[in-house]
């Protein structure tokens, strides 16, 4: 595909979607098993652990895999180092199971620390990737200031985990418990890491993979000041201490930013070039959408949760985030972008035959098996989440066994496309 040139070695890539795709695994079995956590405050330690999974684990590896082969066509240069690349996933990897493991016993000792130790080195190298890699670029377009600005917050993100973990046992960092930083850790995240980074990203894909020659540079000036200014807001509201409700304003201008990219994707719909939208694309698509149910949910929570009117709220919003838009995304872009990289690893200059030719890139994963996770996946998330509005365990326990078969579903295909031979 052009624009889409393998610029970044397999070999950095490839371990991050895998690893990916077993969170995303562990994270469904673990739902499966503890529905009961619906009904439960949310600072328990099975959310914690299922929630940092999901974070973690699926969504920001699977994200740093794709980045790292989408940074040279986002900045129209090349990735600076490989060894920082491996880095980055040494450190992640191994870290993600200390942290899993330490909120699962909810013991906030040497393993949870080391955990935020390892997983805060392996953010850093990929920021230091990212910095020099766009400093040394031939230009540097909207895309790379939504790549290096997300990968600050990430960082941000994860440096502030560190700093609760060692501040839970009164070590007086900060001037409250972490328990009150936790829904300003979990939005920075959210917000500046997996949403800004997605504005950046599917703003390149999108019209690339739609075949558009839509670019508005000045939509997506506009959609980076509004989250921004949304993200930095509440950062300065929560820390000043105000009212919920001041919360409003910073809902308001991330929720111009996502209305805002809407129409931007809205416009690369209508000027494409390709008429037929493959799935992979739909779904995508599909989450931009989504992206407005985790905001108004949040509405509700900010108006009823100080009232305690509905404790569940919390639950239902986080669980729209991670297993919805979030999972929507990645289930979407997965088959878009790996089965490129894996082509080339398999067929690339000097291993191609004269007497073969080698498959389509989209021949490399079962059109079936991924038609039958999309299913699995859309029918499980929309019965998880009557099951949490309605608080019936039986629903809750149907839902989420079918989103652990579409997990196992979406692991099976990514294992077929990893391993494919000539």
């Amino acid at each position: 595909m052009a624009g889409f040139q393998q610029t970044t070695t397999y070999r950095v890539v490839l371990p991050f979607y895998a690893y990916g795709a077993l969170s995303f695994l562990v994270a469904t079995a673990l739902l499966f098993f503890h529905t009961d956590l619906v009904g439960e405050h949310h600072f328990n330690p099975i959310t914690l652990t299922i929630t940092h999974i999901m974070a973690l684990g699926w969504g920001t590896m699977v994200i740093l895999g794709a980045s790292h082969q989408l940074l040279p066509v986002l900045i129209s240069g090349k990735l600076q180092s490989v060894f920082l690349g491996h880095l980055a996933f040494v450190f992640t990897a191994v870290g993600i199971p200390f942290l899993a493991v330490g909120f699962y016993n909810f013991r906030f000792d040497w393993v949870l620390k080391t955990g935020a130790i390892l997983v805060n080195l392996g953010v850093i190298c990929y920021l230091i990737n990212v910095i020099i890699s766009i400093r040394k670029s031939e230009k540097q377009e909207i895309h790379a200031w939504f790549m290096l600005t997300a990968t600050i917050w990430l960082f941000t993100t994860t440096l502030f985990g560190l700093l609760l973990v060692y501040n839970y046992h009164g070590n007086q960092i900060f001037p409250e418990s972490s328990l009150a930083y936790l829904s300003l850790h979990a939005h920075i995240g959210i917000i500046g890491w997996f949403l800004i980074l997605v504005f950046g990203v599917g703003s390149r894909l999108i019209p690339l993979f739609l075949i558009s020659k839509y670019t508005g540079p000045k939509t997506l000036w506009v959609v980076f000041i509004l989250v921004n200014s949304g993200l930095i807001s509440f950062i300065i509201f929560r820390l000043a201490g105000l009212s919920e409700y001041s919360y409003y304003i910073s809902i308001l201008l991330i929720m111009s930013a996502v209305l805002v990219f809407g129409n931007y994707c809205r416009m690369a719909y209508k000027t494409r070039i390709r008429k037929k939208v493959d799935m992979q694309v739909r779904l995508s698509l599909i989450s931009i959408i989504e992206m407005m149910l985790p905001v108004f949910t949040l509405i509700i929570v900010i108006a009823l949760l100080p009232a305690g009117n509905y404790k569940n709220l919390a639950i239902l919003y986080g669980f729209c985030i991670f297993f919805g838009w979030i999972t929507a995304i990645i289930l979407g872009m997965t088959f878009k972008t790996m089965p490129f990289i894996v082509w080339n690893k398999v067929y690339q200059k000097g291993r191609r035959t004269a007497t073969s030719t080698p498959p389509a890139p989209k021949e490399l994963f079962s059109e079936k098996l991924y038609r039958a996770t999309m299913f699995s996946y859309l029918t499980g998330f929309v019965l998880f989440v009557l099951g949490i509005i309605i608080l019936n365990p039986i629903l809750l326990k149907i839902a989420a066994g079918i989103l652990l078969i579409a997990a196992i579903l979406y692991v099976t295909n990514v294992s077929k496309t990893l391993f494919h031979k000539a």
